[in-house]
């Protein structure tokens, strides 16, 4: 979803997801309507007297209490992300942003090294920045003098961050991959093993992890919170284990070892009709072509493009009339993973190669890159093949030719 930053530290940008002004008021409710309960724990752990017709006196006290607890509490969610991320600069990986969004925090790297000592220390930062966070809490909640109902009200927030950081560095410490605990592992196992082979043998914990938690959140204690948490970490367990594989796999293979070759492709120029374009579609069953102008790339058309111009008008228009000059390119002699995160990042499956492109001038087109030839050159290289376009590029004069997805 739309992010928007709000402020920077230490030179990283913080950014909040419109997720997070979801929760935000959710968590504030949470902790509202517990509050008694978290009096009752408070008074039990730290052998304190929190009055609660005091804090709970009304609605507007009980909230406002649970707002800024919410908001304390995601605070200490960013100084764990910079726990994870001022390691990780020493380290020369580069941080995108911090992001608060639906499920807490997330520190946007470019990489994790892959050296297991590296990575284990980026890992444990955060919980070692939450224990830290929770013994200043606590020490600060000692020292607020007993006073009033704004003094009370600063206490008892105090007391609640100072045991939520310790959960919060317990919680992330459990081995589910890609939490902390399943990069510790990850890191653990990568000592005496390949990289590749480590991330997927942690990710099978992480995602058995994620199971048993949402069964727990299902059945044992019914928490929606619990059961979406347990499905992120399942999906985000499977993909950055795929990632890995498939960074392994594709070591030194480049766009042109796996793309399909311009003479296999199917285009169309700009003077063809409309009509023209949806006869060929069906007759060929592609749904969008790259559009030549000689050699030159002038632009992508696809099914939808057609659909906008009424069948009975498809003779009068050309492709020119209703093409998308949004051109998703690649060099083919650019890495086939950085291919495949341009294709991730801009919500596209296909991506022309074009060579010898300029700000002056466009350069020329040798082939196209989709999705199917990276997962088929992917199967190849697994099972001990090397990739080329000769095994590889696509069937049947470039099958599936440019059916162009738009973010």
């Amino acid at each position: 979803m739309k992010n928007f930053r709000v402020g920077s530290a230490f030179g990283i940008p913080i950014k909040l997801d419109l997720t997070f002004l979801l929760i935000l008021p959710v968590f504030a409710y949470l902790i509202g309507i517990q509050l008694e309960s978290l009096i009752e724990l408070l008074n039990a752990q730290f052998t304190v007297a929190f009055d609660a017709s005091v804090l709970a006196a009304s609605t507007g006290t009980r909230f406002g209490i649970g707002l800024a607890a919410a908001l304390g509490l995601f605070f200490c969610v960013v100084l764990h992300e910079f726990g994870h991320s001022l390691v990780a600069r020493r380290y020369g990986v580069h941080i995108d942003s911090i992001t608060l969004w639906l499920l807490g925090g997330i520190a946007q790297m470019q990489e994790i090294p892959e050296d297991w000592k590296q990575e284990f220390n980026i890992a444990i930062a955060g919980p070692i920045v939450s224990v830290l966070a929770g013994v200043a809490a606590y020490f600060a909640f000692r020292t607020v003098p007993d006073g009033g109902f704004l003094l009370e009200a600063t206490q008892f927030t105090l007391a609640y961050l100072a045991i939520m950081n310790i959960v919060l560095a317990v919680f992330n410490m459990l081995p589910g991959f890609p939490m902390d605990g399943g990069r510790i592992l990850r890191a653990l196992l990568a000592r005496n093993r390949p990289h590749a082979q480590a991330t997927q043998q942690a990710a099978r914990v992480g995602q058995l992890f994620a199971i048993l938690l949402g069964l727990f959140g299902l059945l044992i204690n019914f928490n929606p919170f619990l059961i979406v948490l347990a499905f992120f970490i399942y999906i985000a367990a499977a993909s950055e284990s795929t990632r890995t594989v498939m960074n392994a796999a594709f070591d030194g293979v480049t766009v042109s070892d796996v793309m399909t070759p311009r003479d296999r492709l199917d285009v169309v120029t700009p003077k063809t009709t409309v009509a023209e374009l949806v006869e060929r579609m069906f007759r060929d069953r592609h749904t969008g072509y790259p559009v030549m102008e000689g050699d030159r790339v002038a632009g992508v058309v696809t099914l939808d493009d057609a659909r906008e111009v009424d069948a009975v008008e498809r003779d009068a228009y050309r492709v020119e009339d209703i093409m998308s000059h949004d051109i998703h390119a690649v060099e083919p002699d650019v890495p086939v993973m950085t291919a495949f995160e341009t294709m991730q990042q801009n919500g596209v499956g296909r991506l022309l190669v074009i060579e010898g492109e300029t700000a002056e001038e466009s350069g020329r087109l040798v082939g196209l890159l989709s999705r199917t030839d990276v997962m088929t050159a992917l199967d190849i290289v697994k099972s001990g093949g090397s990739p080329s376009r000769r095994s590889v590029g696509g069937d049947a004069r470039g099958a599936e030719a440019l059916d162009r997805e738009r973010a």
